[in-house]
């Protein structure tokens, strides 16, 4: 099946565009009857519909800023979205890109991992344009003990309180808020030279089924963690924010048990999106490690397909991954035949860590996998950015 072939998959034919003014909104950029704009609502929708027609997009984090071997020359506007350890392999941007908002929270210029939140716009900016879809994560410091998103075996006395200190009636709620509204003006500064607000998925407070963030498991009750996603997206909201969904992204230690997965579930009326973070922990290539992963995998998407379907969401595989891809076949002899089972949106390898060469979750030039990435891009399951069109618009007819 050709990639052209596969983009008439997306369901989008005759694109009606709406021109009406909404609450708030402007005769090309409206706002929609949930309240956000349109184009926001018409990428869930389209999300699904593509899902449901037995494809998926892929997804790369930090595609675009750095990769094995190279940075972007950050001052140079030129070089907005010219590279690509993807590009380079299969000659296609991913068509997700994800980035970090990690210390947006301090007021820094460049987020944890030295980008600067100014050409993350940009980049966000361009993508946009050019019919791709962002995803944003937050890997925000700890308000509370000062100190990084991962809870360190010395502070933890202190960080298991963190959440409540900053839910309402917390001592650090009010540092929390203004913590938000940097998010907030971030996220409203995503506004193209013509006027659009770039439509994008924000995925807060990830992988809580584990204990390694501050917002994680053992840190915090049931409760607590629902009232930290209501005060987020609320506060959002309040300041404006519209062009905004959200993801729940648990980890995979419910082990395919829908009830322990909805248990820090925070409603309907939050959540856009429902996903699994599942790595591959296979250092030494071992077939065995590597099965079990395809296995977990298979369990845990089996369970949140149920769970999307009964909630009416969609579904994504949020994060995955096989730290420095060990095998040559990985991508369509272990991940592709378990995506193919089950109706996601997208799906989300991690980043190309240009400062931790082994860092890495997707081919580059030279790699040995590269050869099996080409073949999984060419699978009529899979799109990059060349297969979307149309995401943010009305595919009614």
């Amino acid at each position: 099946m050709s990639k052209v072939t596969k983009s008439v998959l997306l369901i989008i034919s005759v694109i009606t565009m709406i021109t009406a003014c909404g609450r708030n909104g402007k005769a090309d950029d409206p706002i929609g009857e949930s309240g956000k704009t349109v184009r926001t609502e018409n990428m869930l929708a389209n999300l699904k519909a593509q899902a449901d027609s037995g494809v998926y997009m892929f997804g790369h984090h930090d595609d675009v800023v750095y990769g094995i071997g190279w940075e972007s020359d950050y001052d140079n506007d030129s070089t907005i979205g010219t590279k690509s350890d993807v590009k380079s392999v299969c000659n296609d941007f991913p068509a997700v890109l994800s980035f970090d908002l990690g210390h947006i929270e301090l007021g820094d210029d460049k987020n944890l991992d030295g980008v600067p939140f100014k050409r993350i716009r940009q980049e966000i900016i361009n993508h946009f344009d050019h019919g791709g879809m962002i995803t944003l994560s937050w890997h925000l410091d700890n308000p509370l003990s000062g100190g990084t998103s991962w809870v360190a075996d010395s502070l933890k006395d202190i960080e298991k309180n963190t959440v409540a200190s900053v839910i309402e009636g917390g001592k650090q709620h009010e540092l929390f808020l203004t913590w938000l509204d940097k998010v907030a003006d971030f996220l409203n500064s995503l506004e193209t030279p013509y006027g659009v607000r770039v439509p994008v998925l924000f995925r807060p407070w990830h992988e809580h089924t584990g204990s390694w963030f501050w917002w994680g498991q053992d840190f915090c009750t049931p409760e607590q963690y629902k009232s930290l996603w209501t005060l987020t997206v609320d506060r959002l909201k309040d300041k404006g924010v519209v062009n905004a969904l959200y993801a729940y992204s648990p980890g995979t230690e419910p082990d395919g048990d829908a009830t322990k997965y909805l248990e820090r579930y925070p409603g309907d009326d939050i959540i856009d999106v429902v996903g699994l973070d599942c790595y591959c922990f296979a250092p030494d290539a071992d077939t065995v490690k590597i099965a079990k992963f395809a296995d977990d995998l298979d369990k845990n998407l089996a369970m949140v397909s149920k769970v999307a379907k009964a909630h009416n969401k969609v579904m994504a595989l949020t994060e995955t991954g096989y730290e420095g891809i060990k095998t040559s076949d990985w991508w369509t002899n272990t991940l592709a035949p378990v995506l193919e089972k089950y109706p996601i949106g997208y799906v989300l390898v991690w980043r190309n860590a240009r400062e931790r060469p082994q860092h890495h979750f997707a081919p580059y030039p030279g790699h040995a996998s590269t050869t099996n990435f080409v073949e999984f891009y060419n699978l009529k399951e899979t799109l990059f950015l060349h297969d979307v069109s149309g995401l943010y618009l009305s595919n009614n007819n």
